[in-house]
């Protein structure tokens, strides 16, 4: 079982060629190979399938087994895995994902190797019930959550995935794990949120950390980044185009028409491999 072990801002991935092998299950699989111990270790895997409404199709699971509609910095990875692997072989394709089909335009080197991708990531769902949230708002701005006591002001939408922001004066004095792990699991988010905490700089620069729903704290993460924009500009405090610093890396997001979102950072080849009789076990086990 052949794998690619790849990262976009420090959100690392295990991927795999579902047209030329075959798997065993998803869920199982990511929880073996993301273990950080006794695995590769990764937030998450992706599966490269046949798409009969797209040019490639990406499964995405989280590192706990959870399955993910869509992952930012993940498609990215996927995006160059599969055009230099020559499953696909233009530089403008479309990715179906479970978040609805993905724009992909690759840049690449002299030698024909991806250094930039560019994400078409379509708009946010604002009202309230499309997140989903039982917080009040059509969108859902700054509106007042209590976690175990703790006031935070909080704006949700959904891109690909349920996301919040929450404005922080310093990133340095909020307990991004323990609140974001209080805030993924809240009765207020019936299917779990991810958690962004963004440090406005100036208004075309910010700095964004996220408790991920299914992987917990990430480097970076994409989908999280854009609505981290999103919410700025909606709030008045950023341009629709904005550099954003994740704990990882740089991630580019510009706003269009009606918020259409468009994501451009790079990815990185890790590593190749393939996985000993012993993590063929484990996953077994974890079939079961």
């Amino acid at each position: 079982m052949k794998f690619t072990k790849m990262h976009g801002a420090g959100n690392d991935f295990c991927l795999f060629d579902g047209f030329h092998q075959t798997l065993p299950p998803y869920g199982p699989l990511a929880q073996a190979v993301c273990d950080r111990h006794f695995g590769v270790g990764g937030d998450g895997i992706m599966v490269s399938l046949p798409s009969s409404s797209a040019d490639v199709r990406m499964v995405y699971y989280n590192s706990d087994g959870s399955q993910g509609e869509m992952c930012g910095n993940g498609i990215r990875c996927f995006s160059k895995f599969v055009f230099e692997k020559g499953l696909v072989k233009k530089t403008a394709f479309d990715v179906e994902t479970l978040a609805g089909i993905k724009k992909i335009t690759l840049t690449l080197d002299e030698e024909g190797l991806v250094t930039r991708i560019s994400v078409g990531m379509g708009k946010p769902l604002f009202p309230a019930d499309h997140v989903p949230t039982t917080l009040p708002g059509d969108p859902v701005l700054m509106e007042p959550l209590d976690v175990d006591g703790q006031l935070v002001m909080f704006t949700a939408m959904r891109l690909g995935v349920p996301h919040g922001v929450i404005v922080c004066e310093d990133l340095d004095q909020v307990d991004i794990n323990g609140l974001g792990r209080k805030i993924e699991t809240h009765p207020a988010f019936p299917e779990k949120i991810n958690a962004n905490f963004m440090q406005v700089v100036d208004r075309e620069h910010i700095n964004v950390k996220t408790f991920e729903r299914g992987a917990g704290r990430t480097l970076a993460c994409g989908t999280g980044c854009c609505s981290s924009v999103v919410a700025g500009n909606l709030l008045g405090l950023l341009e629709p185009k904005v550099t954003v610093q994740a704990e990882g890396g740089i991630l580019e997001i510009s706003l269009g028409e009606d918020y259409e979102v468009t994501m451009a950072g790079s990815a990185e080849r890790i590593c190749e491999g393939e996985f000993s009789p012993w993590v063929i076990r484990q996953i077994e086990k974890l079939s079961k």
